[in-house]
Protein backbone atom coordinates (compact mmCIF):
# COMPACT_ATOMS: atom_id res chain seq x y z
CA UNK A 1 0.00 0.00 0.00
CA UNK A 2 1.30 3.07 -1.12
CA UNK A 3 1.81 5.83 1.84
CA UNK A 4 0.15 9.63 1.47
CA UNK A 5 2.98 12.07 0.71
CA UNK A 6 2.01 15.34 3.43
CA UNK A 7 4.02 18.75 3.28
CA UNK A 8 3.63 20.95 6.58
CA UNK A 9 4.54 24.13 6.09
CA UNK A 10 5.69 26.19 9.40
CA UNK A 11 6.57 29.03 10.02
CA UNK A 12 6.80 30.83 13.76
CA UNK A 13 7.46 27.82 16.69
CA UNK A 14 3.72 27.93 17.47
CA UNK A 15 2.72 27.60 13.47
CA UNK A 16 5.75 24.37 13.83
CA UNK A 17 4.49 22.94 16.47
CA UNK A 18 1.11 22.71 15.71
CA UNK A 19 2.19 20.91 12.18
CA UNK A 20 3.75 18.09 14.01
CA UNK A 21 1.13 17.98 16.35
CA UNK A 22 -1.37 16.97 13.44
CA UNK A 23 1.49 15.12 11.23
CA UNK A 24 1.81 12.85 14.88
CA UNK A 25 -2.37 12.03 14.23
CA UNK A 26 -1.73 10.85 10.71
CA UNK A 27 0.88 7.89 10.89
CA UNK A 28 -0.24 6.40 7.87
CA UNK A 29 1.21 8.95 5.89
CA UNK A 30 5.01 10.13 5.24
CA UNK A 31 5.45 13.24 6.15
CA UNK A 32 7.73 16.61 5.36
CA UNK A 33 8.00 19.46 6.86
CA UNK A 34 9.39 22.71 5.79
CA UNK A 35 9.62 26.76 7.07
CA UNK A 36 7.24 28.87 5.85
CA UNK A 37 8.50 30.41 2.28
CA UNK A 38 7.07 31.77 -0.80
CA UNK A 39 7.62 31.55 -4.87
CA UNK A 40 8.21 35.18 -7.34
CA UNK A 41 9.42 37.73 -6.61
CA UNK A 42 8.72 37.42 -3.01
CA UNK A 43 11.25 34.40 -2.89
CA UNK A 44 13.88 36.63 -4.42
CA UNK A 45 13.25 38.97 -1.60
CA UNK A 46 14.01 36.87 0.94
CA UNK A 47 17.07 35.33 -0.66
CA UNK A 48 18.17 38.59 -0.51
CA UNK A 49 17.31 38.91 2.82
CA UNK A 50 14.55 41.72 3.28
CA UNK A 51 12.45 39.78 4.96
CA UNK A 52 13.74 38.67 8.09
CA UNK A 53 11.35 40.41 9.99
CA UNK A 54 8.77 37.46 8.71
CA UNK A 55 8.12 34.21 9.21
CA UNK A 56 10.30 33.21 6.06
CA UNK A 57 13.42 34.62 7.51
CA UNK A 58 15.40 35.59 10.60
CA UNK A 59 14.68 34.26 13.81
CA UNK A 60 11.79 32.30 12.70
CA UNK A 61 13.24 30.48 10.18
CA UNK A 62 15.93 29.66 12.51
CA UNK A 63 14.34 28.10 15.29
CA UNK A 64 11.76 26.11 13.00
CA UNK A 65 14.64 24.44 11.16
CA UNK A 66 16.22 23.85 14.23
CA UNK A 67 13.13 22.52 15.70
CA UNK A 68 12.83 20.19 12.56
CA UNK A 69 16.09 18.93 13.01
CA UNK A 70 15.95 18.30 16.37
CA UNK A 71 12.82 16.64 15.97
CA UNK A 72 14.06 14.44 13.47
CA UNK A 73 11.63 15.49 11.14
CA UNK A 74 12.47 15.15 7.47
CA UNK A 75 12.84 18.77 5.86
CA UNK A 76 11.85 19.35 2.52
CA UNK A 77 13.00 22.50 2.28
CA UNK A 78 10.67 24.76 0.09
CA UNK A 79 8.60 21.59 -0.90
CA UNK A 80 11.48 21.24 -3.51
CA UNK A 81 9.65 17.30 -3.93
CA UNK A 82 7.21 18.20 -6.25
CA UNK A 83 4.43 15.04 -5.59
CA UNK A 84 2.36 15.52 -2.33
CA UNK A 85 -0.89 14.19 -1.59
CA UNK A 86 -2.02 16.85 0.67
CA UNK A 87 -0.38 20.14 1.45
CA UNK A 88 -0.73 21.31 5.35
CA UNK A 89 0.10 25.38 5.84
CA UNK A 90 -0.98 27.89 9.00
CA UNK A 91 -1.53 31.13 6.79
CA UNK A 92 -2.36 31.87 3.37
CA UNK A 93 -1.05 35.54 3.18
CA UNK A 94 1.09 34.23 0.89
CA UNK A 95 0.89 30.57 -1.19
CA UNK A 96 3.57 28.87 -3.30
CA UNK A 97 3.15 28.92 -7.09
CA UNK A 98 4.08 25.34 -6.82
CA UNK A 99 1.48 23.52 -3.96
CA UNK A 100 -1.94 25.32 -5.73
CA UNK A 101 -2.35 21.89 -7.65
CA UNK A 102 -2.14 19.88 -4.55
CA UNK A 103 -4.91 19.07 -1.86
CA UNK A 104 -4.93 21.78 0.98
CA UNK A 105 -5.79 22.36 4.41
CA UNK A 106 -5.37 26.05 6.06
CA UNK A 107 -5.44 25.48 9.72
CA UNK A 108 -5.77 28.90 12.30
CA UNK A 109 -2.64 29.70 13.90
CA UNK A 110 -4.22 32.16 16.73
CA UNK A 111 -5.19 35.44 17.06
CA UNK A 112 -5.82 37.21 13.74
CA UNK A 113 -5.78 40.92 13.85
CA UNK A 114 -8.52 43.14 12.96
CA UNK A 115 -9.21 45.41 9.77
CA UNK A 116 -7.81 48.65 9.53
CA UNK A 117 -6.53 50.88 6.75
CA UNK A 118 -4.38 48.33 5.33
CA UNK A 119 -7.05 45.51 4.85
CA UNK A 120 -9.19 48.04 3.15
CA UNK A 121 -6.77 49.01 1.01
CA UNK A 122 -5.65 45.92 0.32
CA UNK A 123 -9.15 44.61 -0.60
CA UNK A 124 -9.83 47.67 -2.78
CA UNK A 125 -7.19 47.41 -4.87
CA UNK A 126 -6.62 43.89 -4.75
CA UNK A 127 -3.02 43.67 -3.32
CA UNK A 128 -1.00 40.75 -1.83
CA UNK A 129 -3.23 39.72 0.98
CA UNK A 130 0.44 40.17 3.07
CA UNK A 131 0.12 43.85 2.90
CA UNK A 132 -2.40 43.58 5.26
CA UNK A 133 -1.03 41.18 7.40
CA UNK A 134 -3.30 38.21 9.32
CA UNK A 135 -6.80 40.12 9.00
CA UNK A 136 -6.44 38.35 5.60
CA UNK A 137 -6.58 35.17 6.46
CA UNK A 138 -8.49 32.45 4.81
CA UNK A 139 -8.90 35.07 1.88
CA UNK A 140 -6.77 33.41 -0.69
CA UNK A 141 -9.33 30.70 -0.86
CA UNK A 142 -6.49 28.31 -2.49
CA UNK A 143 -7.42 25.62 0.25
CA UNK A 144 -9.75 22.69 0.26
CA UNK A 145 -10.79 23.31 3.98
CA UNK A 146 -9.84 25.45 6.72
CA UNK A 147 -9.77 24.29 10.25
CA UNK A 148 -10.69 27.48 12.63
CA UNK A 149 -10.79 27.17 16.80
CA UNK A 150 -14.40 27.87 17.12
CA UNK A 151 -18.08 28.55 16.02
CA UNK A 152 -17.33 32.58 16.94
CA UNK A 153 -13.75 32.40 14.71
CA UNK A 154 -16.16 30.80 12.30
CA UNK A 155 -18.66 33.48 11.95
CA UNK A 156 -15.51 36.07 11.84
CA UNK A 157 -14.30 34.46 9.10
CA UNK A 158 -17.52 34.55 7.21
CA UNK A 159 -18.00 37.75 7.64
CA UNK A 160 -14.62 38.72 5.94
CA UNK A 161 -15.28 36.58 2.80
CA UNK A 162 -14.18 33.02 3.40
CA UNK A 163 -16.50 30.44 2.34
CA UNK A 164 -18.80 28.22 4.87
CA UNK A 165 -18.52 25.27 3.00
CA UNK A 166 -14.73 25.19 3.63
CA UNK A 167 -14.69 26.05 7.19
CA UNK A 168 -14.46 22.99 9.70
CA UNK A 169 -14.46 24.08 13.55
CA UNK A 170 -12.09 21.55 14.77
CA UNK A 171 -10.27 23.53 17.55
CA UNK A 172 -6.81 24.03 17.14
CA UNK A 173 -3.71 22.65 18.58
CA UNK A 174 -1.77 24.39 21.40
CA UNK A 175 -4.68 26.30 22.05
CA UNK A 176 -7.15 23.43 22.98
CA UNK A 177 -5.74 22.74 26.57
CA UNK A 178 -5.50 25.72 28.45
CA UNK A 179 -6.22 23.71 31.65
CA UNK A 180 -3.18 21.89 31.67
CA UNK A 181 -1.05 25.11 32.42
CA UNK A 182 -3.24 26.61 35.54
CA UNK A 183 -0.62 24.94 37.63
CA UNK A 184 2.18 25.49 36.46
CA UNK A 185 5.16 27.41 38.20
CA UNK A 186 7.16 30.39 37.92
CA UNK A 187 9.10 32.35 40.08
CA UNK A 188 6.99 35.46 40.51
CA UNK A 189 3.31 35.54 41.54
CA UNK A 190 0.15 38.21 41.80
CA UNK A 191 1.74 40.41 39.11
CA UNK A 192 0.64 42.39 36.02
CA UNK A 193 1.75 40.58 33.09
CA UNK A 194 2.16 42.68 29.99
CA UNK A 195 2.75 40.66 26.92
CA UNK A 196 3.91 43.25 23.83
CA UNK A 197 3.78 43.04 20.04
CA UNK A 198 6.48 42.32 17.15
CA UNK A 199 4.14 45.28 15.37
CA UNK A 200 6.68 47.59 14.60
CA UNK A 201 9.41 45.01 13.37
CA UNK A 202 6.59 44.12 10.80
CA UNK A 203 6.64 47.54 9.82
CA UNK A 204 3.72 48.65 11.13
CA UNK A 205 2.89 51.88 13.99
CA UNK A 206 2.50 51.29 17.72
CA UNK A 207 2.70 53.92 20.48
CA UNK A 208 4.88 52.35 22.83
CA UNK A 209 5.09 54.59 25.49
CA UNK A 210 1.12 54.92 25.53
CA UNK A 211 1.02 51.31 26.16
CA UNK A 212 3.52 50.67 28.67
CA UNK A 213 2.46 53.55 30.40
CA UNK A 214 -1.46 52.28 30.42
CA UNK A 215 0.05 49.11 31.96
CA UNK A 216 1.45 51.21 34.86
CA UNK A 217 -1.76 52.73 35.17
CA UNK A 218 -3.74 49.62 35.27
CA UNK A 219 -1.55 47.81 37.44
CA UNK A 220 -1.07 50.00 40.50
CA UNK A 221 0.86 49.26 42.96
CA UNK A 222 1.43 45.41 41.89
CA UNK A 223 4.53 44.47 39.96
CA UNK A 224 4.78 44.59 36.09
CA UNK A 225 6.73 41.97 34.41
CA UNK A 226 7.05 42.34 30.29
CA UNK A 227 6.78 39.54 27.77
CA UNK A 228 8.80 40.86 24.64
CA UNK A 229 7.85 38.91 21.63
CA UNK A 230 9.63 36.81 20.10
CA UNK A 231 10.43 38.46 17.20
CA UNK A 232 11.50 41.72 18.86
CA UNK A 233 14.89 42.94 19.61
CA UNK A 234 15.57 42.56 22.67
CA UNK A 235 18.24 45.00 23.81
CA UNK A 236 16.47 47.48 22.16
CA UNK A 237 13.20 46.99 23.48
CA UNK A 238 14.15 46.58 26.81
CA UNK A 239 15.64 49.65 27.01
CA UNK A 240 12.74 51.41 26.00
CA UNK A 241 10.79 49.40 28.36
CA UNK A 242 13.12 50.69 31.21
CA UNK A 243 13.04 54.00 29.90
CA UNK A 244 9.59 54.32 31.27
CA UNK A 245 8.68 51.66 33.73
CA UNK A 246 12.65 51.64 35.54
CA UNK A 247 11.27 49.14 38.24
CA UNK A 248 9.73 46.26 35.44
CA UNK A 249 11.47 42.85 35.02
CA UNK A 250 11.78 42.16 31.30
CA UNK A 251 12.05 38.68 29.62
CA UNK A 252 11.94 37.24 26.32
CA UNK A 253 12.84 33.87 25.52
CA UNK A 254 10.96 32.32 27.96
CA UNK A 255 7.63 29.95 27.97
CA UNK A 256 4.81 32.44 28.50
CA UNK A 257 2.13 30.06 29.88
CA UNK A 258 3.62 29.73 33.34
CA UNK A 259 3.57 33.86 33.31
CA UNK A 260 0.11 33.32 32.31
CA UNK A 261 -0.95 31.24 35.06
CA UNK A 262 0.76 33.15 37.94
CA UNK A 263 -0.43 36.59 37.01
CA UNK A 264 -3.48 38.66 38.07
CA UNK A 265 -4.15 40.26 34.83
CA UNK A 266 -2.61 40.63 31.32
CA UNK A 267 -2.12 43.73 29.17
CA UNK A 268 -1.77 43.34 25.33
CA UNK A 269 -3.31 44.26 22.24
CA UNK A 270 -4.48 41.38 19.95
CA UNK A 271 -1.95 38.03 21.08
CA UNK A 272 -3.91 35.48 21.26
CA UNK A 273 -2.14 35.42 25.23
CA UNK A 274 -5.33 36.73 25.70
CA UNK A 275 -7.30 33.25 25.05
CA UNK A 276 -5.12 31.37 28.20
CA UNK A 277 -5.97 34.38 30.47
CA UNK A 278 -9.23 34.63 29.64
CA UNK A 279 -10.06 30.98 30.26
CA UNK A 280 -7.78 31.07 33.84
CA UNK A 281 -10.09 33.76 34.65
CA UNK A 282 -7.24 36.76 34.63
CA UNK A 283 -8.41 40.13 34.06
CA UNK A 284 -8.10 40.91 30.42
CA UNK A 285 -6.76 44.41 29.28
CA UNK A 286 -6.52 44.56 25.46
CA UNK A 287 -7.60 46.43 22.25
CA UNK A 288 -10.38 42.95 22.05
CA UNK A 289 -14.00 43.27 23.76
CA UNK A 290 -14.00 41.22 26.54
CA UNK A 291 -17.30 39.61 25.17
CA UNK A 292 -15.80 39.38 22.13
CA UNK A 293 -12.91 37.21 23.42
CA UNK A 294 -14.82 34.74 24.91
CA UNK A 295 -17.31 34.39 21.77
CA UNK A 296 -13.73 33.69 20.14
CA UNK A 297 -11.82 31.50 23.10
CA UNK A 298 -11.16 28.37 21.13
CA UNK A 299 -13.06 25.23 22.02
CA UNK A 300 -11.69 23.43 24.86
CA UNK A 301 -11.02 19.45 23.73
CA UNK A 302 -8.59 18.33 25.94
CA UNK A 303 -5.82 18.64 23.38
CA UNK A 304 -7.72 16.89 21.34
CA UNK A 305 -8.32 19.29 17.92
CA UNK A 306 -4.99 17.74 16.06
CA UNK A 307 -7.08 14.25 15.89
CA UNK A 308 -9.94 16.54 14.61
CA UNK A 309 -8.04 18.34 11.95
CA UNK A 310 -6.26 14.04 10.89
CA UNK A 311 -9.74 13.72 10.67
CA UNK A 312 -10.43 16.46 8.25
CA UNK A 313 -7.28 15.12 6.29
CA UNK A 314 -8.39 11.98 5.91
CA UNK A 315 -11.69 12.67 4.39
CA UNK A 316 -9.71 15.06 1.92
CA UNK A 317 -7.09 12.44 0.95
CA UNK A 318 -10.03 9.96 0.34
CA UNK A 319 -11.77 12.71 -1.88
CA UNK A 320 -11.74 12.63 -5.98
CA UNK A 321 -13.66 16.12 -6.42
CA UNK A 322 -11.17 18.98 -5.14
CA UNK A 323 -12.77 22.23 -5.11
CA UNK A 324 -11.82 24.32 -8.62
CA UNK A 325 -10.16 26.80 -6.68
CA UNK A 326 -9.70 29.29 -9.76
CA UNK A 327 -13.03 30.03 -9.74
CA UNK A 328 -13.88 30.32 -6.57
CA UNK A 329 -11.38 33.46 -6.64
CA UNK A 330 -12.80 35.19 -9.80
CA UNK A 331 -15.81 35.30 -7.15
CA UNK A 332 -14.48 36.68 -4.68
CA UNK A 333 -13.15 39.52 -6.57
CA UNK A 334 -16.29 40.02 -8.30
CA UNK A 335 -18.11 40.09 -5.23
CA UNK A 336 -15.76 42.60 -3.92
CA UNK A 337 -16.42 44.76 -6.75
CA UNK A 338 -19.74 45.00 -6.31
CA UNK A 339 -19.37 45.53 -2.79
CA UNK A 340 -17.15 48.09 -3.26
CA UNK A 341 -19.66 49.99 -6.17
CA UNK A 342 -22.62 49.93 -3.36
CA UNK A 343 -20.47 51.59 -1.07
CA UNK A 344 -19.85 54.71 -3.08
CA UNK A 345 -23.14 54.40 -4.10
CA UNK A 346 -24.08 54.94 -0.54
CA UNK A 347 -21.43 57.43 0.20
CA UNK A 348 -22.27 59.69 -2.91
CA UNK A 349 -26.20 59.40 -1.91
CA UNK A 350 -25.16 60.44 1.51
CA UNK A 351 -23.40 63.68 0.27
Amino acid sequence: MIRPKVLFIGGSLNQTTMMHKIARELPECDAYFTPYYASGPLWLMTKLKMLEFTIMGGEFKRKTLHYIKSNNLKLDYEGKNDNYDLVFTCQDLIIPRKIKKFKTILVQEGMVDPPDWRYHVTRFFGLGRWCASTSMTGLSHQYDYFCVASEGFKELFIHRGVNPGKIRVTGIPNFDNFEKIKNLEFEHKNFVLVATSDIRETTKLENRKKFLLNAKKIAGDKKIIVKLHPNEIAEKRTAEVKKYLPDTLVYQDVNIEPMIANCDALVTRFSSTIFPAISLGKEVYSNIDTEEIKKLNPIQNNGTSAKEIAKVARELLASTEPINRAKEKNKYFEDLKANTKQLLKRKLALK
